[in-house]
């Protein structure tokens, strides 16, 4: 079993845009008032392809797959809420919130990844939760460690936790459950997604403890980061607003590791944590400024990880 791949999906915008859909309970998103839709489009499809660029430039495998203009689909930036690849051959589908997320979801994804000489071996499908209005968006609502088979979830409105133990069995992970929250107008609400708050990477985990209110889930998170030899580096509630948890590791040319995330998460981080990352892995940081503001997401959101078996 491996942590982190070289090869990554993503999904180049064509109608990207603030999806009003869910912002209501996605507290990162804004308006840029000043901006014209299509000046959105442009800056979100300008930042995609540097972002693409940089990965490639590093020996990153990018499979980019365009963007349909119809149907209506401004995340489609953000594959990882609805596909999730496994080296068994596996393939997830996930139930999602916002109903125009659901469009997101498309089979010639699959079909490239065939043609690139992937292995599909079965699709557990689990999208007919939506009809009960319950949802689980992928590795945005849950981290991964696939090497100790653990599988941590913030649980929000879109990570339920029934269907997360269903997941867990179905994939066999054991299940690490906690509550993380932020405080939005002075209230503690769920933050929306567990990798928003954290990222999980071969040696080490970049987490938000302080998202944690209950002292025993918190200190059973702890738990499970030390029993299995990762550095618990930690960052704040604050750096969190900055896509500071929001990170993928990645195996760059001759299996090289590297930590990718956005300039603003980037610019967050203190002195002190880049030396504790850089420790482990070198750094990658490209700026995706109009992405975060309007998608509220960043940049370990944007890359699915395809783990899939070669034919």
């Amino acid at each position: 079993m491996q942590q982190i791949t070289n090869t990554i999906l993503m999904v180049r915008p064509v109608a990207f845009r603030m999806n009003e859909q869910t912002a209501v309970n996605n507290y990162y998103q804004e308006t840029i008032d000043n901006l014209q839709p299509k000046t959105i489009q442009q800056k979100a499809q300008e930042e995609f392809d540097a972002y693409v660029e940089k990965l490639r430039g590093i020996g990153v495998n990018v499979v980019v797959i365009q963007d349909t203009q119809e149907p209506d689909t401004p995340d489609s930036i953000f594959p990882n809420n609805w596909i999730s690849f496994h080296e068994n051959g596996n393939v997830g589908i996930y139930p999602m919130f916002a109903e125009n997320r659901r469009l997101e979801r498309r089979e010639d994804a699959l079909e490239v990844l065939e043609t690139q000489g992937f292995h599909i071996k079965n699709v557990v499908d689990y999208t007919s939760a939506e009809e009960e209005g319950v949802f689980l968006e992928g590795t945005g609502s849950m981290a991964l460690d696939r090497v100790n088979r653990k599988a941590y979830c913030a649980l929000s409105p879109r990570a339920d936790e029934e269907l997360f133990i269903e997941f867990c069995e179905d994939f066999e992970y054991s299940p690490v459950i906690f509550v993380a929250n932020q405080t939005v107008d002075g209230k503690r609400k769920a933050i929306y997604h567990t990798n928003v708050m954290m990222c999980l990477a071969e040696t080490f985990a970049v987490i938000c403890l302080d998202c944690i209110d209950d002292k025993k889930e918190r200190k059973n998170v702890e738990k499970h980061l030390k029993q299995d030899g990762k550095e618990i580096i930690r960052i704040t509630e604050e750096q969190v607003t900055h896509f500071a948890g929001n990170m993928l590791q990645v195996k760059a040319a001759n299996d090289e590791p590297y930590l990718v995330m956005s300039q603003s998460a980037y610019d967050s981080l203190t002195k002190d944590q880049i030396t504790s990352i850089e420790k482990h892995c070198k750094i990658l940081s490209s700026s995706i400024e109009t992405i975060e503001t309007c998608g509220g997401g960043s940049a370990r959101c944007m890359m699915a990880e395809v783990f899939l078996p070669k034919k």
